[in-house]
């Protein structure tokens, strides 16, 4: 996964580049396609804002927050997109399944 972090009005320290890595090794344990993601965090008067885009396989997610710190800010972008990313994996692998079921059951 290539992972390209952007600051405005603040810099990337590399603590702060290091806790984005390893919260978004928390997505790629959910589903590893992830071809790459950009992460854009900057600072708003006392706010601290956060979003994402992730392009999977075709198919690019979106997710933003803002919160009063920046690390508070950062865990909430991974849930929203963690939340984002396993509910398009189980429409993809489930979808298919509860078709079976259905015919099997019709079958008998």
């Amino acid at each position: 996964m290539q992972l390209t972090i952007t600051g405005h009005q603040l810099e990337v320290t590399e603590p702060i580049r290091d806790y984005i890595e390893t919260k978004f090794e928390k997505i790629k344990r959910h589903f590893d396609q992830v071809l790459n993601a950009h992460v854009i965090i900057r600072v708003e008067k006392l706010q601290h804002q956060s979003e994402a885009t992730m392009h999977i396989g075709g198919k690019d997610f979106f997710a933003d927050s803002r919160e009063d710190h920046l690390y508070k800010s950062i865990d909430l972008l991974v849930d929203k997109l963690d939340k984002q990313i396993r509910r398009h994996k189980d429409k993809a692998t489930n979808h298919h399944r509860e078709e079976a079921v259905r015919l099997n059951q019709a079958a008998y």
